[in-house]
């Protein structure tokens, strides 16, 4: 994704696990790519672009910002990474986080409610 700019990722980190489609924003990947160089630890992508037929079939919202390519789960194994990887989403400008056990939901979707943070 050299000529985008961004400098931590490949698009196929972001393909869906059923069609293999990256149809992610090209603004919420900017802000992804600052949020890994402020985090300075490596981010794995576990979920990033999802078609329709994919979201439903993992259970996603009905409305999933992974479905308009504006979110991604992020893995995290220690409560330590799960610190880090979230300070850096909050000052790049992520609004929209959720906190699951395994991984941080990472979403810039821009008609959704903002401000918010989940856990599960």
């Amino acid at each position: 994704m050299d000529d985008w700019g961004i400098k931590h990722f490949t698009i196929d980190e972001f393909g869906c696990r059923c069609c293999g489609k990256a149809l992610m924003d090209r603004h919420f990947l900017y802000s992804l790519d600052t949020a890994r160089s402020l985090a300075q630890i490596p981010f794995i992508i576990v979920s990033g672009y999802r078609c329709p037929s994919h979201n439903k079939a993992v259970g996603g919202a009905r409305h999933s910002a992974h479905m308009d390519g504006y979110a991604v789960d992020i893995k995290v194994e220690n409560a330590k990474d799960r610190f880090t990887i979230l300070t850096a989403l909050i000052r790049a400008g992520f609004k929209r986080i959720g906190i699951y056990k395994s991984w941080i939901h990472a979403d810039m979707h821009p008609t959704l409610p903002q401000e918010v943070v989940w856990c599960v």
